[in-house]
């Protein structure tokens, strides 16, 4: 199996968000992190990054967002999307087998509808939250999770194909249905893809709640799930970190 680092887009926003010591207007930009695994049964996207559109202006990305596009506003940047990604490591959106979100907020989901013949595999309980009457004031947005292509759901951990390489970890907090995915590869070894269950490498060593979760003692929980498993050899890979991000394979070079 290998595993290609795609960049879904690059997004800025508060700094106080994730950091409290932050100054008042302070910012941030982050990058948005989409997986490909390919593993010999399918080929997996963990993640699907922000939809294009909303790079291309912020006209489009207010009529996509909302007034979200004002607080958590996109980079326009040539190719950061993933579908464009994809196309570096030679595939299309139609080879994608199957799309597994870790929860369905629109810097993880944006792309979704362009993988038509995917079936989408999420956490129970983050299918239950986006129907909520309030869903749409806490980040789920319809036109980024609604569509037509079959949703498999789970509970418990989840081994993706029974074979222990992808194996989906629940870890709610951010959200309720909030998932990583342990992906253990021949030569590279083990990666716990955390996704926003530890959005910053600050956020886990300093053990903060950023404000935009859901349960901060949910959240502090499933981080110390993740740290125990990081503990057992996994390199964590955080959902936003442009450290991190800048010293990572991405595109073409794969992790195998």
């Amino acid at each position: 199996m290998k595993m290609h680092i795609l960049s879904g887009g690059r997004l800025r926003l508060r700094k106080s968000i994730y950091l409290p010591d932050a100054a008042k207007g302070e910012t941030m930009e982050l990058p948005v992190l989409s997986f490909l695994l390919r593993h010999s049964q399918g080929n997996v996207l963990f993640d699907t990054g922000c939809h294009p559109s909303v790079f291309e202006s912020p006209e489009k990305a207010e009529a996509r967002w909302g007034s979200m596009a004002k607080s958590i506003v996109p980079i326009p940047a040539p190719g950061e999307n993933v579908v464009d990604q994809l196309r570096l490591a030679g595939l299309g959106a139609a080879d994608i087998d199957m799309v597994v979100n870790s929860h369905f907020h629109m810097d993880h989901c944006g792309c979704n509808q362009l993988f038509k013949k995917a079936t989408i595999v999420c956490h129970e309980r983050e299918l239950v939250a986006v129907k909520q009457p309030d869903a749409e004031q806490k980040g789920y947005l319809r036109a980024e999770w609604d569509h037509p292509m079959p949703i498999e759901t789970f509970s418990g951990e989840r081994d993706l194909f029974n074979d222990g390489r992808i194996v989906l970890v629940p870890a709610p907090g951010h959200t309720p249905g909030m998932t990583a995915a342990l992906v253990s590869l021949d030569r590279s070894g083990a990666f716990l893809l955390a996704s926003d269950a530890v959005p910053l490498r600050a956020v886990l060593d300093r053990e903060l709640s950023p404000r935009n979760n859901w349960d901060a003692d949910r959240f502090t929980r499933s981080m110390t799930v993740l740290r125990r498993i990081e503990a057992g050899g996994a390199k964590l890979i955080c959902g936003h970190d442009a450290g991190q991000w800048a010293n990572l394979k991405k595109g073409a070079d794969a992790y195998n």
